[in-house]
């Protein structure tokens, strides 16, 4: 349609959070802050991530929304069918084909690629939030690198439970600089982080945030030597549906026989293993 905006926001609006992503793309880590704009979906429900989304995105983009690995779940349906609406780019659940991808707390399964982009939405973007509530003194610690406390909160951690008991939001050190906070997804997608082939950009629409990793940079998960990082132990478990015992897992309730199952968060990896396990009994 002639003289429709493409990508919802106004033109002025897309350079200044896209300027804004440069920033933090040059500083990996640092939290730029950002005009966040009003969208049509309340502050808290990922306006950070759609709003870099709709910055980037082209007419020859494909995109990929997920939420906790899920494609078909409220919240990434209902962000595909707005981003589709005002833009009518291709929308896709195979993460191989997709040249952006937005994600609530899951990194996929399957290896991206510099050709790529995963934009995260992000509730909490401070990572020294959870022991210091104000704002000017988290940014003269980030300035100064004084990340003290941050190890002391970890020791105090060890101290009360024997280990660092934090799952979700793990804390991260980028390019040997700042600590970050890597959104809410789990251990498991940790290290996945670390010199990745693609870009990844952090949006916090309600805290008004920007921060980026580029690609191939060094991500480290803070640990001691005597209390190293792991993630989520799977052990002896495996996909129901699938057979993987190589992937995250989500834990459910079997109400007919009242046991745990386990079924692949990433909802595309599960049914790509799926339909190649199908294939192969059929030949």
């Amino acid at each position: 349609m002639k003289g429709y905006n493409f990508g919802f926001l106004d033109e002025a609006s897309k350079r200044e959070i896209r300027r804004k992503i440069l920033k933090a793309i040059a500083v990996p880590g640092y939290q730029v802050p950002f005009s966040s704009r009003e969208l049509p979906i309340a502050r808290g429900w990922g306006t950070g991530g759609i709003q870099i989304t709709l910055s980037l995105i082209g007419p020859n983009d494909v995109l990929k929304v997920i939420d906790q690995g899920c494609d078909e779940s409220v919240n990434a349906v209902n962000i595909k069918k707005f981003i589709n609406a005002v833009t009518n780019v291709k929308i896709t659940t195979d993460t191989t084909k997709a040249s952006i991808i937005q994600t609530r707390h899951r990194i996929p399964e399957e290896k991206m690629n510099e050709n790529q982009i995963l934009v995260l939405q992000v509730p909490y973007p401070e990572a020294l939030r959870v022991f210091e509530p104000s704002e000017f003194e988290t940014r003269r610690m980030h300035a100064e690198a004084d990340y003290s406390r941050m190890w002391l909160y970890l020791y105090e951690d060890i101290v009360t439970y024997r280990e660092i008991s934090i799952g979700a939001r793990y804390p991260v050190m980028v390019n040997k600089r700042y600590i970050m906070d890597p959104s809410p997804i789990p251990r498991w997608d940790i290290k996945k982080l670390n010199m990745a082939e693609t870009l990844y950009i952090f949006g916090a629409g309600r805290e008004k945030r920007i921060y980026a990793i580029p690609p191939y940079t060094s991500v480290e998960p803070l640990e001691f030597e005597d209390f190293q990082f792991r993630v989520e132990n799977f052990m002896g478990e495996k996909c129901i549906l699938c057979g993987s015992d190589d992937t995250f897992l989500d834990e459910i309730i079997d109400d007919s026989k009242g046991k745990r199952i386990y079924m692949c968060s990433d909802t595309s990896y599960c049914n790509k293993l799926l339909i190649s396990k199908k294939v192969l009994y059929k030949r």
